[in-house]
């Protein structure tokens, strides 16, 4: 492979002042879209030796022809163009969002000169005030019907209003008190229009205001002994209170703000909006973001952060799990497409009730995520395209219809342990998962070989029926078993028939362990390879360069479940193991150290003696006080 690409420009070329670039292919298609505070430094980072990118990145600069730029004046500039070109070109190594083109907005189309209220998806409507998204289009619309008792307004399509209007007939909801009927004269259209304005008014956070002038209406008329209209007010302060109790009051009412969570990891990433006005939630949002490069929170934030607001104008306040670098030209952007008064200010809730709801939101993002993740691996045409693409990306002669993965755990070299996990069909089998115990072990290859060795030792011993169904019943892996009404010892059948594929936890140095395990096995007719974490590269033995399988493909989803499945296994039992050393249980102690912990081992000269110590006695060691030795004492004698 050659250092860089042919065509990189010179470096005395690219100015190294603030600019968005644009890598294009041989066809002229926009690839990638960035900014940058200088463009010769970010640019510099793409025309590094081709083995040192990231594996992503270094895929984009390989499918990319020729790479141009655009300076601007300041980083705020840059901003505003990269958000424009992402939305024209849509490159394809851009983050690409699944966004909510089908959420309901509740729209008051205050531009006309009759205003009306309606449900939409559409957020063109020429002088409309959007609320929302929701989620349920009957939520919404149960929201109006309840605001139409309060703010009687139009509602009606446009040929229902004409209709009204040509034959002097109100329609039933004229009738019944939700319209204040316009279109017969019963109201002006100044009137109207009034009420309109307060029905948005409230829906953007005065809820108080109203419900208190309503209150005060009712008791006035109620004094003058006007019962009708003390009636009236009665009706519509209960419609008011009925729609309030629909939003969560999780602020005060001066509060407007939109609160984001996002949970990600290396192939996807989940985002939540909670949209908050006048202290309520009036609103949740969703979506998946696929992660084509590999992007840090900070920057998912940012490309985040200027997709949401596209199509809606951002509140006074954002309240993100991280603030990006370019957080003070990402507030004068949004500030800029903000239509009221008033600056947007991009925080990271710290304490408080505002804390509480940004954990709130991004407890929402991970189950989004996982639950994202689950119904992709648990689609039967998902799981067979994986398993078919796998195949192929492996160069199978035979599907992977039973796939065992390895991974080690360890605590600084101690407690080390590892997990065997089986995916039968693409679905794990829990029933045939396997932990092993590593007694030494110099690193993680040794402990990949001596497990392998261990496993591959009973490759053959496929059971019968008979014995199958006999070994299903022990309850550890070197059980004995009593047959029938005879003390027959039967040694359980530790594991089910071969795999086709073996994935170990790791790269390249994982890999070569698990083929010498194989050779010295002597076993063949067995795939082997492993993935790499941190850019979720499939190795295979032998090889210097990875397969690399799409970011967005069922294969390599599969393979990601699978190896998170057993990370998970193996961190599982090796906390079970910890919870009985007590060296690790030390450990936890909060100010205690490796050097005190192995001066107690030292002073007291045995475990059994450390455990039987008083706090007095243990106090008698350098660097411990009083305090420490009770929380030594109460760790050590607790369960």
């Amino acid at each position: 492979m050659s250092d860089t690409v042919t065509w990189r420009p010179k470096a005395g070329e690219i100015p190294t002042a603030p600019g968005v670039y644009r890598f294009r292919d041989a066809g002229g298609r926009v690839l990638y879209v960035g900014k940058a505070n200088s463009l010769r430094a970010r640019l510099a980072n793409y025309f590094q030796p081709l083995r040192s990118l990231h594996e992503r990145t270094r895929r984009m600069v390989l499918s990319a022809a020729s790479v141009e730029w655009t300076v601007v004046g300041s980083e705020f500039e840059a901003l505003q163009l990269e958000y424009t070109w992402i939305k024209e070109f849509d490159p394809p190594f851009n983050v690409k969002f699944r966004d909510d083109k089908s959420y309901p907005y509740l729209a008051i189309t205050l531009g006309e000169t009759v205003p009306r209220v309606l449900v939409t998806r559409n957020k063109n409507l020429k002088g409309a005030r959007y609320f929302g998204p929701y989620t349920k289009v009957w939520a919404i619309r149960e929201t109006v019907d309840l605001m139409l008792k309060a703010f009687p307004m139009r509602s009606c399509s446009d040929a229902t209003y004409k209709r009204a209007e040509q034959t002097g007939r109100p329609c039933l909801l004229g009738d019944i008190g939700k319209c204040a009927a316009p279109c017969v004269g019963r109201v002006s259209k100044e009137q109207h229009k009034s009420i309109a304005l307060d029905f948005a008014s409230f829906m953007g956070g005065n809820d108080t205001r109203y419900t208190a002038e309503v209150s005060k209406k009712m008791m006035a008329a109620s004094q003058e002994m006007d019962y009708e209209s003390a009636a009236r007010y009665r009706d519509q302060l209960s419609a008011l209170e009925n729609a309030l109790s629909k939003s969560s009051v999780v602020l005060n009412d001066e509060v407007d703000a939109d609160i984001f969570g996002i949970a990600h990891d290396e192939l996807a990433a989940a985002v939540q909006q909670f949209i908050v006005r006048g202290g309520r939630i009036r609103g949740v949002r969703g979506w998946v973001v696929d992660k084509e490069l590999d992007l840090e929170l900070p920057e998912l934030v940012d490309t985040v952060l200027q997709n949401a607001y596209g199509d809606q104008e951002p509140p006074r306040e954002i309240l993100v799990p991280a603030l990006p670098e370019d957080a003070a030209e990402l507030e004068l952007f949004l500030t800029d497409l903000r239509q009221a008064p008033g600056k947007v200010a991009l925080r990271v809730a710290q304490r408080g009730d505002k804390a509480a709801l940004a954990l709130t939101v991004s407890t929402n993002a991970r189950n989004a995520l996982m639950l994202y993740k689950t119904r992709r691996s648990g689609d039967f045409v998902a799981r067979s395209q994986a398993l078919a693409d796998i195949q192929e990306a492996l160069g199978m002669s035979d599907a992977p219809l039973r796939m065992e993965c390895y991974d080690v755990s360890h605590l600084s070299g101690t407690n080390i342990v590892a997990s065997m996990v089986v995916f039968e069909d693409g679905l794990p089998r829990k029933d045939q998962y396997r932990r092993f115990s590593i007694a030494e072990s110099t690193d993680d290859t040794e402990s990949i070989y001596q497990t392998l060795m261990r496993r591959l030792a009973h490759l053959d011993d496929e059971p019968d029926a008979g014995e199958a169904a006999e070994a299903a019943i022990a309850l550890s892996t070197d059980a004995t078993l009593v047959v029938g009404g005879d003390d027959v010892a039967v040694e359980r059948k530790r594991f089910a028939y071969r795999p086709n594929l073996l994935i170990v936890d790791g790269g390249q140095p994982q890999v070569a362990a698990a083929q010498r395990a194989l050779d010295d096995s002597g076993v063949t007719g067995i795939q082997l390879c492993g993935i790499a974490k941190r850019l979720e590269e499939i190795w295979l033995p032998d090889s210097d360069y990875p397969v690399i399988l799409p970011r967005n493909s069922d294969a390599l989803f599969l393979f990601q479940r699978i190896r998170d499945e057993a990370h998970r296994f193996a961190i599982t039992y090796q906390r079970q193991r910890r919870k009985s050393d007590i060296t690790s249980r030390l450990a936890d102690i909060p100010g205690l150290g490796a050097k005190r912990v192995a001066d107690l081992l030292t002073h007291f000269g045995s475990i059994t003696r450390l455990r039987a110590a008083s706090v007095e006695q243990i106090t008698e060691v350098k660097g411990i006080g009083a305090a420490l030795a009770q929380q030594i004492v109460e760790g050590l004698r607790n369960p």
